[in-house]
C-alpha cells in the first residue's frame, strides 16, 4: 500500500496547520452504516484508495485515523502514556457496558499500570504450567460430549471450552450449582449481545444502544450478581488464603489507598476476565483454516502424535492470530497532537493501528492472504508488525494464557478426534461481539480417533 499525502477528505484543523490523511467524502451517517455491516471490507477499500494511512468519521463525527505502517503503529505504542486515552469505547462500545467503567482494559495511565501490576503474578511462572494441565483437562471433558459423524458448529464448542477455562482461572474450581448458574447467565449474554443486528446497531449507534436497552440489563444483572455472590461467598469462606486464582490475586493485592478492592471495581474486572470469547473465536479459525489446508493439519497432528516439541503448534496460533485477528483494529485517542508521516493529527483524534490491514501487507507478510504457518518457523513475530494484541504498555495482559490455551486445545483435540471440513467452501468473517467469527461457526465432522491419545507437553 503506498503512503498517499493529499486526496479527498482531507481535512484543515488545529490552528490551520493540521491535516488528517484522505479519507470518504461520504457523510458520517453512511460511513457508520459501511462499519457496522461490512466493517472488514470497508477498510480493505479505502486502504485500496487511500493508501497506508486514511481516515474515517464513524461516531459524532470524531475522526479516526486508520494507520498500517509499522514505524506509525510504533510511534502510537510507545507515545508518552499520559499523551493518549484508551479509547477503548470508541473503538468497540460494547466494552463499557460490559465491562464496567473501572475495569483495567478501560483505565488510562497511571491507574491502568495499577491494576495490571495487580494481576500479573497470575500469568508468570508455575502458575503458567499449571493453567496448561488444566486448559487440556477441560477441552477432553468438553470433547467426549461432542457428536459424532454429523456436521455440527465447532465455534459454540470452543466458547463452551474457554469459558470453563476462564471460570477455572479466575474463581478456581467452582462446581455444582454456582457454576451452573453462572456458566447459564454468561452464555445467555453472550448469545443475547450477538444477535446480529444487535451489533450492527452497537457498532453504528454506540454503547447507548446497550445502556437503553431493558433487555441487555436483563442479561447482565444475573452475571453481575453472581460473580458479587462468589466474591461475598470467598471473603466469608475459612480457606481464602489457600486460593492462588485470580479472584483471590485481586482480594489480596489493595486499591491505591490501601484498602480492598471494593465490589464494583471487583465486579469489573471479575468480568473483564470472564468475558473471553475473542480465544474460543481465534480457535475457530485456527481449525477452520488447519480443515483447509491438510498438508498443514497433516504436520500439525504428526508434532502432536510425537510428543516432541511444540514448534509447529505455536506457528499454528501465530498465523491464525496474523490472518484472522480477533480485535482488528486499536484505538487510542489523542491528548496533545501528534506528528504522523506528513500529517500533524490534532487532539481529540482517534488514532489505530489496525491489526486487519497491516497483517495483510504484502511488503510484511509475502503472500498475506494465504495461510502459510511456516512462515513464523523462519521469521519470528515482530513487535510493531505483529499485534493481535495491542502493543505497548496497554498490551493484553493475558497475551501467554491466551497463546497456551489455543495451543493445548488444538493439540487435545487432534490427539482426541479426527476433524473434517462439513462443507467445501471456506467460511467467511461475521461479526461476533468484540471479534470476527466464522460465518458458518466452523462447522466440521469429528469421528473418534482409533489410536492411543497421546500426552501433552507440560511446560507452557
Amino acid at each position: 500500500m503506498a503512503s498517499v499525502k493529499l486526496a479527498e477528505g482531507t481535512s484543515a484543523g488545529f490552528g490551520g496547520h493540521a491535516k488528517l490523511p484522505p479519507g470518504p467524502r461520504m457523510p458520517s451517517a453512511l460511513q457508520a452504516t459501511g462499519w457496522a455491516l461490512r466493517p472488514l471490507a470497508f477498510m480493505d477499500r479505502c486502504a485500496e484508495r487511500y493508501g497506508e494511512m486514511f481516515t474515517l468519521r464513524i461516531r459524532r463525527n470524531r475522526p479516526w485515523v486508520f494507520l498500517t505502517n509499522p514505524e506509525h503503529v510504533k510511534q502510537v505504542f510507545t507515545i508518552d502514556p499520559q499523551l493518549v486515552r484508551s479509547g477503548a469505547s470508541e473503538a468497540n462500545p460494547l466494552l463499557t457496558p460490559l465491562l464496567g467503567s473501572r475495569s483495567m482494559m478501560l483505565q488510562d495511565e497511571p491507574r491502568h499500570m495499577t491494576d495490571r501490576k495487580r494481576v500479573l503474578p497470575s500469568f508468570h511462572g508455575q502458575r503458567m504450567q499449571d493453567y496448561g494441565e488444566m486448559m487440556a483437562g477441560v477441552a477432553r471433558r468438553q470433547i467426549q460430549g461432542w457428536p459424532l459423524e454429523e456436521p455440527f458448529a465447532l465455534w459454540p464448542r470452543m466458547q463452551a471450552i474457554s469459558l470453563e477455562v476462564v471460570m477455572r482461572a479466575t474463581l478456581g474450581n467452582v462446581e455444582g450449582e454456582r457454576a451452573e448458574r453462572l456458566r447459564r447467565a454468561l452464555v445467555e449474554l453472550t448469545n443475547w449481545v450477538n444477535g446480529p443486528r444487535r451489533l450492527a446497531l452497537l457498532a453504528a449507534v454506540g454503547e447507548r444502544s446497550l445502556t437503553a436497552n431493558p433487555g441487555f440489563h436483563a442479561v447482565m444483572r444475573p452475571v453481575e450478581e453472581l460473580v458479587l455472590e462468589e466474591v461475598r461467598r470467598r471473603r466469608e469462606a475459612d480457606d481464602r488464603d489457600e486460593h492462588d486464582d485470580i479472584l483471590a490475586m485481586l482480594e489480596r493485592t489493595p486499591g491505591e489507598d490501601g484498602a480492598p478492592l471494593d465490589d464494583r471495581k471487583m465486579r469489573d474486572e471479575l468480568v473483564t476476565f470472564l468475558s473471553d470469547g475473542p480465544t474460543a473465536t481465534s480457535l475457530a479459525w485456527a481449525f477452520e483454516r488447519l480443515l483447509r489446508h491438510p498438508d498443514k493439519l497433516a504436520r500439525l497432528r504428526a508434532e502432536v502424535e510425537a510428543g516432541e516439541g511444540e514448534d509447529y503448534a505455536e506457528a499454528v496460533v501465530k498465523e491464525t492470530l496474523r490472518l484472522c485477528p480477533a480485535v482488528p483494529v486499536v484505538m487510542r485517542r489523542l491528548v496533545e497532537p501528534m506528528q504522523l508521516g506528513d500529517y500533524t493529527i490534532p487532539p481529540d483524534t482517534i488514532v489505530a493501528p489496525c491489526v486487519y490491514l497491516m497483517h495483510r501487507r504484502a511488503d510484511l507478510y509475502p503472500r498475506p492472504r494465504a495461510f502459510e504457518p511456516e512462515r513464523f518457523l523462519t521469521d519470528a513475530a515482530r513487535t510493531y508488525t505483529w499485534i493481535p494484541f495491542g502493543g505497548g504498555v496497554r498490551r493484553c495482559v493475558a497475551v501467554v494464557f491466551a497463546q497456551l490455551e489455543m495451543k493445548r486445545v488444538i493439540q487435545t483435540v487432534l490427539s482426541e478426534v479426527e476433524l473434517r471440513a462439513a462443507v467445501s467452501r471456506s467460511e467467511a468473517a461475521a461479526r461476533s461481539s468484540v471479534s470476527f467469527a466464522p460465518d458458518g461457526g466452523a462447522t466440521v465432522i469429528a469421528t473418534r480417533r482409533r489410536t492411543t491419545p497421546v500426552d501433552l507437553p507440560t511446560a507452557a
